[in-house]
């Protein structure tokens, strides 16, 4: 416990903090601001754009965050100077008021905006993350890996989720998307288990799948994310190469050149995976090269679609205010979303 902290908490034997040192006041969670409500508080940038107004002027849009949701912030004033304060994947401290437009939906009108000192944030409190503890997951993960039969399939496996494996290293660390869903550190581990799991309980429900070849394709199915997606998880963005080569070619030429080092793999049962990463989008029109053409390629593709949904109504009621049953639009949905209990 660091000297401040004993400081404000006081004696063990006393329990109450001296009368002349004031307590930190209760941090205000973008989760719980109201309509019409003062803002003061410290919040990760995730978006920074400088946008034009019909008279040419200029005013700034930030989406910022802390581990509850996140919220859009605008600036009317001195937007260039709050533009440079600003950093997505920095911390800042904002002044200003919460309102809920009509038209264009919750936001936070800005006052003020300030490099935050570290004394005034931590940084659990700004940066999201699994609801499963990532000890759980990566317990989960080996579970499934140790249930693979194929000799071949299980030294892929190996290969690439290894302890010292780089693509482990990523790939514990790494963010499922920058917006949607499990868009936090370890998402693409919180993603994958989930999928994965659903996979193998579904393909015992269905016949002629081969269920190792599902659930190594369900394991494999996102792994070009370990290279699409930054290592900031407070301003997650598509690296050069996501940018210029898309998270599924990435994905597919990373698992075919481990292939390649496995001698004598079967070139059939190679097909058969690359298949499951190269078409998990379902469509062309979702960046997929090729659409489901096997049985375990239209089971990952359904599951990692249903996977996807269901993350993103947790993102949405982490950033739904209390008493709120009914959020806006989303797109990761494509409808608004309904929380019956909080209805209740």
């Amino acid at each position: 416990m660091s000297d401040q902290a004993s400081l404000i908490d006081g004696p063990a034997s006393c329990g109450t903090p001296p009368e002349d040192v004031p307590l930190a006041p209760r941090r205000l969670w973008v989760s719980e601001l109201s309509d019409g409500q003062d803002v003061e508080g410290v919040f990760a940038v995730r978006e920074r754009e400088l946008r034009q107004r019909r008279n040419g002027g200029e005013w700034l849009r930030l989406v910022v965050c802390d581990r509850s949701g996140s919220i859009e912030a605008v600036a009317w004033e001195d937007s260039r100077d709050s533009f440079e304060i600003a950093v997505p994947g920095s911390a800042v401290h904002v002044a200003g008021r919460f309102a809920v437009h009509p038209q264009y939906g919750p936001k936070i009108t800005i006052e003020a905006i300030r490099t935050a000192r570290d004394d005034e944030f931590e940084h659990a409190e700004l940066a999201d993350g699994p609801t499963v503890p990532v000890e759980r997951l990566e317990a989960d993960l080996h579970e499934l890996l140790a249930t693979i039969q194929n000799a071949q399939l299980r030294e892929l496996l190996r290969r690439l989720f290894a302890a010292d494996s780089r693509v482990w290293a990523r790939f514990r660390e790494a963010p499922a998307a920058k917006h949607y869903h499990q868009a936090y550190r370890h998402g693409l581990l919180d993603h994958t288990v989930s999928v994965a799991q659903a996979v193998s309980a579904a393909a015992s429900a269905f016949s002629g799948i081969d269920r190792d070849v599902a659930v190594t394709g369900a394991l494999l199915h996102d792994v070009g994310k370990t290279m699409a997606y930054n290592d900031d998880p407070l301003a997650i963005d598509l690296t050069d190469a996501g940018r210029l080569q898309g998270e599924i070619p990435l994905g597919y030429y990373l698992v075919r050149r481990e292939i390649e080092r496995v001698d004598g793999f079967d070139p059939d049962l190679a097909q058969a995976v690359f298949h499951i990463i190269l078409s998990h989008h379902g469509t062309l029109e979702n960046g997929s090269p090729v659409t489901p053409a096997t049985r375990e390629a239209t089971l990952v593709h359904a599951i990692d679609n249903l996977g996807g949904k269901l993350g993103s109504f947790d993102r949405i009621e982490r950033g739904l205010p209390d008493g709120e049953a009914w959020s806006r639009f989303d797109r990761g949905i494509d409808s608004p979303a309904y929380f019956r209990e909080r209805a209740a």
